[in-house]
């Protein structure tokens, strides 16, 4: 294998010659590689929630109903699913950070575009463009750790990516009730034509290329499309992708509904979403501590069980507070939320990496079958489901219920058909990868 340049800078510790593991990297080195791969999963969240304040406002201008409104969320998720499949494998084959470079510049135009919209319609086009293309960013950085790390290591970056990535669904509904007290809701588009920059900022100079061309698969449609196809024709990538995915639907259920649960059961205005959305993140952020701190002394099985466990026991204290009349308000309406959110905090990382696992050659490809499965989900639940079942606390708390217990029922089928999967405790290892320089 031909040796890349001497790497410099913050990451000269990927140097691929001589072969350096993570004990000898810098914790800044780290924690910098850490901060720019969760800026980038930022995306998502900052996309979708940014807009929540401006809902009523946006309606009223365009002369459409909160249940509309919904729209906005649902159309970004599915054309966000819809491009999922492909952001992976296109990675696999050209590299992790040209197809994050391109779907970032198109996200930026796209954002111009919603903040010039004069019509829902016209918006709603403009967050399909938006959907399309921030899943480079999103997608992709997800297969970056798992590039560069192995075992305890990979569990615990993953889980500190989670941790600062959680940040973001409390911030992003501040930040726009912030923008609204400054103009326009197209202020809060604006904004998010600057985040892209700065992403793209942060990839060029920054981040290194973790897939170097030895790695890569043919850019040819059967291959970009073979690990698609490996991954779906698997019954156990099925089980632990449902397993996440209806686990985290039932705290998504309270995130792409969070205009109405704030506003209309709730009560509160446009800048009292964090209400909601701070308990909630504090919640993801105390579950991925606890993954980052239990890898390499629990088993991945062993963890993911116990957190699931918890999500539905805080499932079922969200539907008790929301059945008993003294408790229908805050802040007991936000305190199950924030339970769930414990548990999936603390399996999602270690779901993610359980998959990766099961198809090496592939990474980028089952990330973003993964992906497109909880996208659609959770779009359906924001456009199709919620509506129906936001009449009331109760109604929003049974479905919770429902899906974490289905999501509880798929891990118990992984563990029965694979009980060793997942059962091992792996020491930490480092995959040299190029520099931006040697890519």
């Amino acid at each position: 294998m031909q040796k890349a340049p001497a790497p410099s800078g913050a990451f000269a510790f990927f140097e691929p010659a001589l072969g350096v593991d993570v004990e000898r990297a810098t914790k800044g080195s780290i924690w910098l590689l850490l901060v720019v791969l969760a800026a980038l999963s930022m995306l998502g969240p900052f996309s979708i929630d940014t807009p929540f304040p401006a809902f009523s406002r946006m309606g009223r201008e365009f002369s459409v109903s909160t249940d509309d409104m919904q729209l906005v969320v649902t159309a970004y998720m599915l054309a966000f699913a819809l491009m999922s499949p492909f952001h992976g494998p296109i990675s696999d084959a050209v590299g992790r950070r040209p197809v994050m470079l391109a779907g970032l510049s198109m996200y930026a135009v796209a954002s111009v575009g919603c903040a010039l919209s004069t019509s829902l319609p016209m918006l709603l086009g403009f967050r399909v463009l938006q959907g399309l293309s921030a899943g480079g960013g999103v997608i992709v950085s997800r297969a970056v750790i798992r590039d560069m790390f192995e075992g305890a290591e990979a569990q615990r970056l993953m889980s500190r990516v989670t941790m600062i990535f959680g940040v973001a669904p409390a911030v992003a509904p501040i930040v726009g009730g912030w923008l609204l007290t400054m103009g326009s809701w197209r202020a809060i588009f604006y904004f998010l034509v600057g985040v892209a920059v700065v992403l793209m900022a942060l990839v060029i100079f920054i981040l290194p290329e973790s897939h170097p061309r030895e790695r890569r698969t043919a850019f040819t449609p059967s291959a970009i499309f073979g690990g698609l196809v490996e991954a779906g024709r698997s019954p156990a990538f099925h089980r632990v992708s449902w397993a996440a995915s209806l686990s985290f639907a039932g705290q998504f259920l309270y995130i792409g509904a969070a205009p109405i649960f704030v506003m209309d059961l709730l009560g509160k205005g446009e800048q009292d979403f964090w209400m909601f959305f701070v308990p909630m993140i504090s919640g993801v952020v105390l579950g991925s501590w606890i993954s980052s701190r239990t890898s390499g002394h629990v088993t991945i099985n062993r963890l993911v069980s116990a957190a699931m466990a918890f999500a539905l026991f805080g499932a079922l204290v969200n539907l008790a507070f929301a059945v008993i009349p003294a408790t229908q308000g805050l802040p007991y309406a936000v305190i199950g939320p924030a339970l769930i959110a414990v548990g999936t905090g603390a399996s999602y990382p270690a779901l993610q990496l359980t998959l990766l696992d099961m198809f090496p050659g592939s990474r980028g490809a089952t990330v973003s079958l993964f992906t497109f499965f909880t996208l659609v989900l959770n779009g359906s639940m924001a456009g199709f489901v919620a509506p129906h079942v936001t009449g009331s606390f109760a109604q929003m708390a049974l479905m919770a219920l429902a899906l974490e217990i289905v999501a509880v029922l798929f891990w118990m089928s992984h563990l029965r058909h694979r009980p060793g999967a997942g059962g091992k405790l792996m020491r930490p290892k480092v995959h040299p990868v190029p520099t931006p320089s040697g890519q």
